[in-house]
């Protein structure tokens, strides 16, 4: 080894320092990348939720009942705001301790095709003694600008030693 070289430690080979509790604030916002749910997402979709309704694949079924295209699962469309699709998990590294709690509101429809665009956003932060949990905004909005998930979601983050 030369005096340039340096030993490489694959527990520094990370994203982003750990942030804990403490650094965060409410109205901190963590844009999930955006993405086209095109066939392969309805299919990835189908085979991991067994979900074997028409509507979902069947597109002369959607058209029938008034549909321009395949009807994307809520769930399909809630699993766009995983804090793990974005930097969110990176930013807390080693201060997550767990996802508490999901809910979503599906506002509008989603189609195959359509461009969503999720996003975290904290609203709520609740310190403990050694640990917070914080409550994420969770949103997603389509190519056109509206408003199509609103949910939330609870974190079990550390605080600061």
């Amino acid at each position: 080894m030369t005096d340039t070289e340096q030993v490489f430690d694959p527990e520094k080979h990370v994203l982003h320092e750990s942030t804990y509790f403490d650094d965060l604030k409410i109205g901190q916002r963590f844009p999930i990348p955006s993405r086209t749910l095109g066939d392969g997402s309805f299919a990835a979709y189908q085979m991991a939720s067994l979900d074997n309704h028409p509507i979902h694949y069947d597109i002369e079924y959607c058209r029938r009942r008034g549909h321009p295209h395949l009807l994307a699962h809520g769930f399909q469309v809630a699993i766009q705001t995983s804090p793990g699709a974005g930097m969110l998990p990176h930013i807390l590294e080693d201060s997550l301790i767990a996802l508490l709690e999901q809910s979503s509101k599906f506002l509008k429809p989603v189609y195959c095709g359509d461009t969503v665009y999720p996003a975290l956003e904290i609203v709520d932060m609740k310190p403990g003694n050694s640990t917070g949990v914080i409550t994420l905004r969770s949103t997603v909005h389509n190519q056109h600008g509206d408003l199509v998930l609103e949910g939330e979601q609870k974190m079990l983050v550390k605080r600061a030693c």
